[in-house]
């Protein structure tokens, strides 16, 4: 799955931000994509502790660059900056306190343009590494939201086998209208990792089977999906095995383009969706790539504070990767 990503990346080396540089497992992550030559890691911390700790880890961070957000050069400018993104919410003195911290400081120097992505949480909550993307490099025009979704990859005899859920880690009820940006961005980042996307719009229901106010959310979300110019097929609202197994879809919507053969799966809350991706990772033997986030200006994913070495260097190619 990963060999076409690094072969693209390789040949346009792009530089990734990793805010927490005295981690060993981004040491070791960083170390080794250095070395393969997939990116240019850009490490966050003071440089004669990273030192240390690399050497602790048995890793070389030769020729990696290291900034130091209490020692930068230009960190007046990068204030200044920030007072003006806040618009008064920060004033000076609390944006200098924030740009202290490497995730704010990070996040700024993706915003700047010095780098062309960010991968933070190995030690941070997911909200410390939200937090600073919507507050300043904020969402996509014509996003509200930022969400998340999961590759879900396992190889069989008959090669990759890949599907993408959505929204298992950020918005816990989403609406009518976010769940359809939520189908939106989810079905952008299918096709970036190969996946010519299916979506479907899950429920205990399929096509009016059940009644209730999950139900009807996501049927009129469907109903608005369908209403736009889309490039991908969505339907709902369906059960997972009447979107999953062509047997079952065959008795329960026979005329849908997509019951039977979804890939690209929508919960309607957060509940079903974490469940969902833990049920197929530890039952169905999937590996959870993600969270990837969606619909931010640039490049930013966090990472599980549970996550080793392994998942930080494929989160940081699938990171650098993302448009």
């Amino acid at each position: 799955m990963f060999e076409s990503m690094i072969a693209k990346l390789k040949a346009n080396q792009k530089k990734l931000i990793l805010t927490e540089g005295l981690d060993s497992r981004i040491i070791e992550a960083a170390s080794r994509l250095h070395k393969e030559g997939i990116l240019a890691p850009v490490l966050l911390g003071n440089p004669a502790e990273i030192a240390v700790a690399a050497e602790k880890c048995g890793c070389s961070i030769e020729g990696i660059e290291i900034i130091d957000p209490l020692n930068y050069a230009g960190i007046d400018a990068m204030v200044a900056e920030m007072v003006e993104l806040r618009k008064g919410k920060m004033d000076e003195l609390a944006c200098r306190e924030a740009l202290s911290k490497a995730n704010y400081f990070g996040t700024m120097l993706v915003k700047q343009g010095y780098a062309y992505g960010l991968l933070g949480g190995a030690t941070y909550s997911t909200a410390d590494t939200v937090r600073p993307a919507l507050q300043l490099i904020k969402t996509r025009p014509g996003n509200k939201i930022v969400s998340s979704c999961f590759i879900m990859h396992r190889t069989t005899a008959n090669g990759d086998e890949k599907y993408v859920m959505a929204d298992c880690a950020i918005n816990l009820f989403p609406t009518e209208d976010e769940l359809v940006e939520i189908a939106v961005e989810t079905a952008r980042s299918a096709k970036a990792f190969s996946v010519e996307p299916k979506v479907a719009m899950l429920s205990y229901s399929t096509m009016g089977s059940g009644k209730g106010e999950s139900v009807d959310k996501m049927r009129n979300a469907t109903e608005k999906l369908k209403a736009m110019n889309l490039d991908f097929p969505v339907d709902g609202e369906l059960q997972f095995d009447a979107a999953f197994s062509p047997e079952v879809a065959k008795i329960k919507c026979s005329t849908s383009l997509v019951a039977g053969q979804a890939n690209t799966f929508i919960f309607p809350d957060i509940n079903a969706g974490n469940i969902g991706y833990k049920i197929a990772q530890r039952l169905g033997g999937f590996e959870a790539i993600g969270p990837i986030l969606q619909g931010l200006n640039a490049p930013i994913n966090d990472l599980s504070r549970g996550c080793n070495a392994e998942e930080v260097y494929k989160m940081a190619i699938i990171t650098t990767v993302l448009e």
